[in-house]
């Protein structure tokens, strides 16, 4: 994609977003823009509109850290979201080439099957599944396929049975694949998901025209199991050293509590199969 063009499309989603009262300026009836005018944003960063419109058409290739920054502040960016933008507009010239690795290491997945006594994964940049043990295996186990989340999510009618706030998981998933994509922007795998589902899920398509970005970190994961109910799980993504791109996701509940409980079931129903 040619970066002004994705500078300037990320640019306007998120200043969409903002409303003029949360950066002290008037929110009027006579307003006919949603979030912010270019003319606020360019006041609140302090530079000239006429350069702040020609960010946006990509008319200006080589902002400033400086620029980038003010930019940031003025549409309320967080971390993770202020990284996308300094990745986005950075010549593609002077970018690194950054493919995730597919390969899970043997070792990390005798750890999750043997050492790890709760629902665990190693998931690719682009939501692919690359390895699980027998319990998370077992956890989505209703899905027709158990392959790419994203896909799941989106592309398989089970998944709003499954998640209890589906609308909250499919948002995070979408925000979690751009943050992938700033980090990795050569790898097929998140251009082959990110061009299936477009083309597929209209509605994955109007959430990622959102622009939002949002690491997968720490959660909780309310689901209903077909085998064993209602599980309340708490979510962790742990980065895999020597694996760039690769993250261990852990499902864990709260001891002594009725998805602990879910969890000893399922594993003793699994046992048994």
């Amino acid at each position: 994609m040619d970066v002004g063009n994705e500078l300037g499309a990320f640019l306007r989603a998120r200043r969409g977003l903002v409303s003029p009262s949360r950066v002290g300026l008037q929110d009027d009836a006579s307003r006919r823009v949603s979030g912010l005018r270019r003319e606020e944003v360019a006041l609140l960063a302090e530079v000239s509109t006429d350069y702040y419109v020609r960010l946006e058409q990509g008319r200006e290739r080589r902002p400033s850290e400086q620029v980038l920054n003010a930019i940031a502040r003025a549409l309320l960016l967080d971390e993770p979201t202020t990284a996308y933008l300094f990745r986005v507009a950075k010549p593609a010239s002077h970018r690194v080439r950054s493919v995730a690795r597919p390969e899970v290491d043997e070792r990390l997945r005798q750890l999750m099957e043997h050492f790890l006594d709760v629902p665990a994964c190693v998931v690719g940049p682009a939501s692919d599944i690359l390895a699980a043990n027998s319990l998370a295996t077992a956890l989505y186990s209703g899905f027709t396929r158990f392959d790419n989340l994203l896909h799941m999510i989106f592309l398989d009618p089970f998944a709003r049975e499954f998640y209890v706030d589906w609308d909250e998981v499919a948002a995070n998933a979408v925000a979690n694949l751009r943050a992938q994509a700033g980090q990795f922007p050569d790898d097929p795998g998140i251009e082959e998901t990110l061009g299936g589902l477009s083309v597929r899920s209209p509605l994955f398509a109007q959430i990622w025209a959102r622009q939002e970005v949002r690491p997968r970190g720490a959660e909780v994961k309310r689901i209903c199991h077909p085998r064993v109910g209602r599980l309340d799980l708490h979510y962790q993504a742990f980065t895999v050293v020597g694996a760039p791109g690769q993250r261990l996701f852990v499902y864990s509940a709260a001891p002594d509590s009725a998805a602990a409980v879910g969890l000893r079931a399922l594993e003793e129903k699994e046992s048994r199969r």
